[in-house]
């Protein structure tokens, strides 16, 4: 039977290519790729020769329908995207869902991804979090904000470098500047940075040194103030 294979590439760092990764890569009947040239330069250093297709979010939607037509004829494809798991905010779940839709088997293999490092070496409660991904750029960034500015679990938001600052000062704004938070830059690679402490302080840091790099930002959730209890005899008072 043939299936879609959904295989999470390194974040950075080669060594975090897992054995089944690249054994699926070799053995599959076409590799969908985010970026074929990106990707190019991962297979020729793992010596993956399987021939390579183009899929991102400008060709997704006309290039489904045939993806479908394959694997009904029984081909076994494989999606990777530039680094990390496809479809976390990345290509992936428009075709996942078709897959699902049609009674293709799906199989999503453990591995790389950027969110669960930063989350975890923040130093932020991580029993209970929400990944937003990306913010909207204009249209409904504030509302979304006022409804994380209200959110009492850890928050995980990926931020571009040349809007780290701006996205900062709009922390600020709707968090407060005693908020805590871990800025993450580089994962895995050899200039990883983490950078932890009030909105404030973290603001102070990136403004002397510009952010580079891919970047996750972990927010602690708001601060449940409990009302003390009034006592019996203040009750019967």
């Amino acid at each position: 039977m043939s299936k879609l294979y959904i295989v999470p590439t390194p974040i950075g760092n080669l060594e975090d290519m897992t054995f089944r990764a690249i054994r699926i890569l070799k053995e599959v009947d076409l590799i969908l790729a985010e970026d074929t040239r990106t990707s190019g330069k991962l297979l020729k250093h793992f010596e993956i020769g399987t021939h390579m297709y183009s899929h991102h979010m400008h060709n997704e939607h006309k290039t489904i329908e045939n993806l479908i037509s394959r694997l009904k004829a029984g081909e076994n494809i494989a999606l990777i995207s530039d680094a990390g798991t496809p479809a976390i905010s990345d290509p992936g779940f428009l075709l996942t869902r078709a897959c699902v839709e049609n009674g293709i088997d799906v199989e999503c293999l453990p591995g790389a991804t950027a969110f669960v490092p930063a989350l975890v070496n923040s130093g932020l409660p991580n029993d209970k979090f929400v990944f937003e991904g990306f913010l909207p750029d204009k249209k409904g960034r504030q509302t979304r904000y006022l409804a994380l500015a209200e959110e009492t679990r850890t928050m995980i938001l990926y931020v571009s470098p040349h809007k780290l600052v701006k996205t900062l000062a709009e922390f600020i704004t709707y968090f407060g500047k005693d908020r805590q938070i871990s800025v993450s830059r580089e994962l895995s690679k050899l200039h990883e940075e983490n950078v932890r402490g009030t909105v404030k302080e973290v603001v102070a840091h990136f403004d002397k040194i510009a952010p580079r790099g891919e970047i996750v930002v972990v927010v602690s959730g708001k601060t449940i103030t409990k009302e003390p209890k009034k006592s019996k005899f203040s009750e019967e008072e």
